[in-house]
């Protein structure tokens, strides 16, 4: 997407890349990573393939891109407290992860990654390194509410903060994309509350027994939401 450096050429048509990114996803959920070509995507959104290769040098970045785009559009509003922004992260990402062109894309790409370093390089730079903002927002806000320590100051202050990211975020994303997509079990509003107070407070936190709800604050819609699909917010 934006910030691409192989894409040159005549001014982008946003209507033609979200053709090409709708039908590279659908195209890797129905034939999957083997059989996707840079010439059926074509097809499926009806441009040349020309224009396809104006916009991206070769399937890896096409599809990368094509993942990366479901990711942006992640947010992180201002719940009130830093509990509540985790577990509506936790709840939103998984919603993201239950739809099946998010699923199959992700797995599809992780999959091919294993055996290509270049484009295991692809996915930090287009997917996660972009996704740890939200840890970068949640966290300044936190700090702005006295919810965490601010940062301390100078380059050791930075490199301690951007640990401090890499590692909310591994925890939370993997622990989401865990549940969801190779335990296949629900993220329920629940399982986000454990998982959250688990982050905030640590093993020796007493966890609540499945259902309980006095034991961790409680967000007064969760009587509601407990009600929805898998993975609604």
């Amino acid at each position: 997407m934006a910030g691409s450096p192989h894409r040159t050429g005549r001014p982008r048509s946003a209507a033609a890349d979200r053709a090409i990114l709708d039908a590279t996803r659908s195209a890797l959920v129905e034939l999957g990573w083997g059989r996707l070509t840079m010439g059926d995507v074509a097809v499926r959104a009806k441009v040349a393939k020309t224009t396809l290769y104006r916009r991206w040098a070769n399937k890896n970045d096409l599809v990368v891109d094509a993942v990366a785009v479901l990711f942006d559009n992640l947010r992180l509003p201002d719940r009130g407290s830093l509990r509540a922004d985790v577990e509506g992260v936790v709840l939103s990402f998984a919603e993201l992860l239950e739809r099946p062109e998010t699923k199959a894309s992700l797995m599809a790409v992780v999959a091919e990654a294993t055996r290509d370093e270049t484009l295991r390089g692809r996915i930090r730079t287009a997917i996660v390194d972009r996704q740890k903002r939200l840890v970068v927002e949640g966290r300044r806000r936190a700090q702005a509410r006295g919810e965490l320590p601010g940062d301390p100051p100078g380059p050791a202050g930075a490199a301690e903060a951007a640990r401090a990211v890499d590692l909310v975020f591994d925890v939370i994303a993997g622990a989401v994309v865990h549940r969801c997509l190779v335990s296949a079990e629900r993220v329920t509003p629940a399982w986000a509350r454990a998982l959250t107070t688990l982050l905030l407070q640590g093993l020796a936190a007493p966890q609540p027994p499945a259902g309980d709800r006095a034991a961790v604050p409680a967000d007064p819609a969760d009587g509601e939401r407990d009600q929805k699909p898998a993975g609604s917010v």
